[in-house]
């Protein structure tokens, strides 16, 4: 195989999920063409079995990113990443309803066993009027209170409520405990982790009468009682120039999330050391790089390998909106 003709601008497949507090804007609002259904999640970018992402173009087209990550490698996901699977997992989030009240492992707590690490943020795509996430105890919330609070049915009087519009960024580290709200389309970008663990699901009952299961002993364990950071990030301009801006909407040190607003075609040169993920949004794009020219249709998902170190976007239309995803140098 020549290695070098199979690195080019990925289309990923979406994956869906049919969670029972899910909605159906992503197939109307990205204009995709399903059946009627429940589409609470669809997995953009995933190498994880119970959701695994597959090349819609090219060459490669019908193959999993799990094999693009072994064949690849760092050319793939970039200098100097070595892991045996990729580093992210990016999806879109409708919810209908509001999601349990739930909390995943970080690191350390990981480390230790208890799950696999999750930190992760999420980008308000859609939110209607008077939308709130919970997200983060509220200051002095003991373990005591929090369970007192539980056994009454009233434990989001101990989170934080937070006000939400369309353009927010929240940032969910690994330990601090979050529910997404009614009427919130998201997309959100996790560390690749599918361990989740519900505190509280509002009585709800699934479509067979049985409550959902519940995790109270593991997530005791993972919690962060002290939870001082921010929520809402603070969005940064980074780079500004005639036809484009750049701006930072979150970063950890396990993903950058950036809004690219474009008005002609924009040049993007890096080092090599990350993939780029672009998420289309509202627009079409066309991607041009010296692997050729791929056309990213609106609501989708492109995988730009690593060792594919500069190429050019453009919009179709007037202008483009994007939200790029990358691993911090």
């Amino acid at each position: 195989m020549n290695t070098d003709a199979c690195l080019y601008p990925y289309i990923l497949e979406p994956v869906y999920k049919d969670y029972i507090w899910g909605g159906n804007r992503i197939p109307t609002l990205l204009n995709r063409n399903l059946p009627d259904g429940i589409y609470a999640e669809s997995w953009e970018l995933s190498d994880r079995p119970e959701g695994m992402s597959h090349v819609g173009n090219g060459a490669l087209k019908g193959e999993s990113l799990a094999t693009l990550v072994t064949q690849f490698g760092e050319k793939l996901m970039g200098r100097g990443i070595h892991a045996k699977s990729f580093p992210l997992l990016i999806k879109l989030i409708d919810a209908r309803e509001r999601l349990s009240i739930q909390v995943h492992p970080d690191d350390e707590k990981a480390a230790q066993g208890i799950g696999e690490a999750k930190t992760e943020a999420w980008h308000i795509l859609d939110a209607p009027a008077g939308a709130l996430v919970f997200a983060g105890l509220k200051p002095g919330t003991s373990q005591a209170a929090f369970l007192t609070t539980l056994k009454k049915n009233q434990l989001e009087k101990t989170l934080q409520a937070i006000p939400v519009i369309t353009g927010d960024t929240i940032f969910i580290p690994g330990g601090r405990l979050h529910a997404i709200c009614e009427g919130l389309l998201i997309l959100e970008v996790q560390q690749n982790s599918n361990t989740t663990y519900r505190v509280y699901d509002w009585g709800r009952l699934d479509k067979n009468g049985k409550s959902r299961e519940l995790h109270l002993a593991k997530a005791l364990q993972v919690i962060r009682w002290s939870d001082p950071a921010p929520v809402k990030t603070t969005p940064q301009a980074t780079s500004t120039k005639p036809g484009a801006l750049v701006t930072e909407l979150v970063v950890s040190p396990y993903f950058r999330m950036e809004k690219l607003e474009i008005s002609a075609p924009f040049f993007v040169q890096h080092d090599g050391k990350s993939f780029q993920a672009l998420f289309t949004g509202q627009d079409e794009v066309k991607v041009m790089s010296e692997a050729g020219s791929e056309r990213i249709p609106r609501g989708r998902t492109c995988l730009i390998p690593a060792a594919l170190d500069h190429y050019t976007l453009k919009p179709i239309g007037r202008t483009a909106t994007l939200l790029r995803i990358s691993i911090p140098s």
